[in-house]
């Protein structure tokens, strides 16, 4: 295929995530549920002459980094690695999903180059392969890459276990004005917990994570308290989208947004009034 794809790149969120043992390199075990978001970013991936990738933005300017850094690059760059006749690559990003804020952005648009890039490289990598290269690239890159809208992951992200989708459901994404360091959140963590600190037994029953209901009632997110102790901005936020009355309201990923499931969407659209803009940006969306 030498036609231009245009992907979406679907933001996701955490409903739970506990961070578990830190291994001797330095990186955390997760266990996380993680729910897909019709909120997304869209990416238009084409063939061009000569090799290489390039990255253009569309609409507002955004400060994203240097290219060679973003992970959409870095996926493509990967794939092309891997094929027998590399080519030139055009990305062009528009993005939709807050930077730096939980909401697996970056992920979402590596695991759209990964697909557009095979694509116009006519398949030549097996699915199963561009799984593996996904958790090279980031935790969330493989549940961003797979197809479920709902999914058990652990480790470092990379096992899964696809779940079948919760009914869609009305949804409050509220960014505050405040960024976190996934670094020195874990660093935060850290120093909190007790070398002796223990986990208590949790039983992932199916029947508990087929409705919303349930779900609320085990969600939470180890990042909370020590995100909330040291950014009180962010605690305010969370205790303002509580008020609203949601099903569920969580923190996701390491923050700093938080995510607020409604009954319907007539809730969801009068907690977004209620809320204004005096905490941060608000975003109505769904889960896919």
């Amino acid at each position: 295929m030498s036609g231009p794809l245009t992907l979406p790149a679907r933001a996701k969120a955490n409903l739970f995530l506990r961070v578990l043992a830190k291994a001797d390199d330095g990186y955390h075990s997760l266990e996380t549920l993680l729910c897909r978001l019709e909120l997304a970013d869209t990416l238009i991936a084409e063939r061009r002459e000569g090799k290489g990738v390039t990255l253009e933005l569309a609409g507002e300017p955004l400060e994203l980094g240097p290219p060679e850094e973003n992970l959409a690059v870095r996926a493509a760059e990967a794939v092309l690695r891997m094929v027998r006749t590399p080519f030139g690559v055009r990305l062009t990003l528009s993005k939709r999903i807050p930077v730096a804020a939980g909401l697996g952005g970056g992920s979402a648009d590596a695991a759209a180059a990964l697909q557009a890039v095979n694509q116009l490289a006519g398949n030549a990598i097996p699915r199963a392969e561009l799984f593996h290269l996904a958790a090279q690239l980031g935790a969330d890159v493989p549940f961003c890459l797979s197809a479920a809208p709902l999914a058990l992951a652990w480790g470092r992200g990379e096992r899964l276990l696809a779940l079948p989708g919760l009914p869609s459901a009305p949804v409050l994404l509220l960014t505050p004005r405040v960024s976190v360091s996934t670094a020195q959140a874990y660093g935060w963590l850290d120093a909190a917990r007790s070398s002796a600190a223990r986990r208590g037994a949790v039983v992932l029953d199916p029947s508990a994570l087929s409705g919303w209901s349930d779900i609320a009632r085990m969600a939470g997110n180890d990042f909370e308290s020590v995100v909330f102790a040291r950014l009180p901005a962010i605690r305010e936020a969370f205790e303002a989208l509580a008020r609203t009355g949601p099903l569920l309201c969580r923190m996701t990923g390491s923050g700093s947004t938080l995510i607020a499931v409604y009954r319907s969407e007539r809730e969801r659209d009068d907690a977004k009034l209620q809320l204004g803009s005096r905490h941060g940006a608000v975003i109505a969306s769904c889960t896919a």
